[in-house]
C-alpha cells in the first residue's frame, strides 16, 4: 500500500483524463492519495473530490503565492469546512521568496493565521518553504510547546535545515526530483532523512520523475519514487512502502487498521516478536515513544504460542534469517525460543539469531548458553555502554547492578559454546564506544556500533 501525501489532483491539468489517472494510481499500489489545497477556490475543489472518490482525502490551504487572499472570512471557511471528516490537514501554506508573489508580510501573517486554525482544529499542516528557511523556522520555533506538527513537502533545503526540521518533530517529503539524473546534491541529503519520518509524495501534476520528465507527474508515478528511496535507504521497496504508509497514517490520522504482528520483515529477515516484557528499562528504549518499528505495530495483546509463531512464520526458508527480536527481551521466554527455533530448523530456517539485553542467566537463574547450542547461530547481546555504573544508570536493569558482569559472562559463555557472538554498543553522549569494542575483542566476540534513534 502506497499512500501520495501531496498531489493536485483538482488541477487543470487532470480535467481531461482525472478518472483514468486515479484508476492508474490503484492499479500502480497507491490506496490513498491527498489532494493538497493551494487557493481557496482549490481547496473547495479538492473537497469536492474527496466526496467522489472514496481513496481520495482533502485539505485546506492557500499557497504563499495567494497570500493577500487569505481574509478573516477565508478562515472562518475554512472552519466551517474543516468539520468534513476527509479533511486531514492544513496546507499548503508557508513562505515563498523565490517569487515573491506577495509581500513578505502579507506572507507571514497568512502563515499565522493558519497555524491559529490548525492548532484550534487539532490538525496536522502541510509546510511549503522556499528560500524562506531562517523566517519559517524562527515562526515554527515560536509555537514549539503548542502541539504544532506537520510535514516539510517537497524539501528542497540543505541538511542544516533538514535537521531543524527534524528537531521540530517535523516529518518531512521529497517528490520525485529526487530521482533526476542531476539531483546526487538533494540524494545526499535525503539519504540523512530517518525513515521514521518520511512521507511520499508525487507533488502531481509537478515534476515528473527523471523516466518521464518534462511530462505531468501523476500519483501512479509514486511506484518509481519508492524505487528510489529503496536505494538511498538501504530497505526493500515493501519497507518503504509500509513505513512511510504507517507515518501517513499516523500523522493524517487516515484510519488504516495496523495490527499487532508476531512475524514481521525487515529488508530480506524475519523477525519474531514473541513477548513485550522486558528487564531493562532504558532510558533511549523506543517503547515509551511508539509500539512500532519500521510500520510494524509489535504492541501485542498476548504473548503468542509456539503454533502460533510457527503458522505466523510459515515458510522459514524464505528469508536469511529468522530472528528472535521484538519489542521485549525474548529469553524471558526461554522455552518458547528453544522450541520454536528448534522447529524452525526442521522446517528449513536458514540461520536463527537471537537479539538479547544478555540477561538470560539472570531471567532464568541458570546460564543458558549451552541450551542454545544447535538450535541458535548467533546472538547479537546489546551491550549498549561502555561501564557497569554507565549500564546501571542508562538501561536501569532489575538486576541492579549485578547485570553488567553477568552480561560479560553470557557473552564469554556463548562464545566458549561456538555460537556465533555480536555485541552491540550504542553511539550515546558520554559513552566511549572504543572501550565497548575492546570488550567485546577480549570476549572473543564481533563488534557493531549502532545509532541512537535508529531501530530495526
Amino acid at each position: 500500500m502506497l499512500i501520495d501525501t501531496h498531489c493536485h489532483l483538482d488541477f487543470k491539468d487532470f480535467d481531461g483524463d482525472r478518472d483514468e489517472v486515479i484508476e492508474r494510481a490503484g492499479k500502480a499500489g497507491v490506496a490513498k492519495i491527498i489532494n493538497v489545497g493551494s487557493s481557496v477556490e482549490g481547496s473547495r475543489r479538492a473537497l469536492e473530490l474527496a466526496g467522489i472518490y472514496d481513496m481520495v482525502y482533502a485539505t485546506l490551504g492557500v499557497h504563499p503565492h495567494e497570500a493577500k487572499t487569505v481574509t478573516d472570512k477565508v478562515i472562518n471557511d475554512f472552519r466551517s469546512l474543516a468539520k468534513d471528516k476527509k479533511v486531514v490537514a492544513i496546507g499548503e501554506v508557508g513562505l515563498d521568496y523565490f517569487r515573491n508573489l506577495s509581500p513578505r508580510d502579507e506572507q507571514v501573517a497568512a502563515f499565522r493565521k493558519f497555524i491559529a486554525l490548525a492548532l484550534d482544529l487539532d490538525r496536522p499542516m502541510i509546510f511549503h518553504s522556499r528560500e524562506a528557511k531562517d523566517d519559517i523556522l524562527a515562526i515554527l520555533k515560536e509555537e514549539r510547546g503548542t502541539g504544532i506538527r506537520g510535514v516539510m513537502h517537497c524539501f528542497s533545503e540543505d541538511a542544516d535545515f533538514l535537521k531543524e526540521c527534524l528537531d521540530l518533530g517535523l516529518f518531512v517529503s521529497f517528490t520525485c526530483n529526487i530521482t533526476f539524473k542531476n539531483a546526487e546534491a538533494l540524494r545526499k541529503v535525503a539519504r540523512l532523512v530517518p525513515v521514521e519520518r518520511l512521507l511520499l509524495e508525487t507533488d502531481a501534476p509537478f515534476l515528473a520523475p527523471q523516466e518521464f520528465r518534462g511530462s505531468r507527474n501523476e500519483p501512479a508515478y509514486l511506484a518509481l519514487l519508492v524505487e528510489q528511496w529503496s536505494k538511498l535507504l538501504n530497505l526493500s521497496k515493501e519497507d518503504v512502502a509500509r513505513i512511510t504508509t504507517h507515518n501517513a497514517n499516523s500523522l493524517f490520522a487516515l484510519g488504516l487498521d495496523e495490527k499487532a504482528r508476531i512475524a514481521y520483515q525487515i529488508r530480506d529477515s524475519l523477525y519474531l516478536n514473541i513477548t513485550n516484557r522486558c528487564t531493562n528499562r532504558c532510558d533511549f528504549c523506543i517503547r515509551d515513544r511508539t509500539a512500532f518499528v519500521k510500520g510494524h505495530n509489535l504492541k501485542l495483546e498476548k504473548e503468542p504460542s509456539v503454533d502460533d509463531i510457527l503458522k505466523a512464520v510459515g515458510d522459514p526458508g524464505k528469508y536469511r534469517e529468522v530472528v528472535f527480536c521484538g519489542y521485549g527481551e525474548s529469553t524471558v521466554r526461554l522455552d518458547v525460543v528453544k522450541t520454536a527455533a528448534r522447529e524452525l530448523k526442521k522446517k528449513g530456517a536458514l540461520a536463527i539469531r537471537i537479539v538479547t539485553n544478555g540477561h538470560g542467566d539472570l531471567i532464568n537463574s541458570r546460564p543458558i548458553a549451552k541450551e542454545l547450542f544447535g538450535l541458535v547461530d548467533s546472538v547479537s547481546v546489546s551491550l549498549n555502554v561502555d561501564t557497569e555504573q554507565n549500564y546501571t544508570r542508562i538501561c536501569r536493569p532489575e538486576f541492579g547492578q549485578a547485570a553488567y558482569a553477568r552480561i560479560l559472562d553470557f557473552i564469554k559463555a556463548c562464545v566458549a559454546n561456538n555460537i556465533e557472538t555480536e555485541v552491540t554498543c550504542l553511539d550515546l553522549p558520554g559513552v566511549d564506544v572504543g572501550k565497548c569494542e575492546e570488550a567485546a575483542r577480549n570476549l572473543g566476540a564481533s563488534f557493531r556500533m549502532r545509532s541512537y534513534g535508529v531501530v530495526g
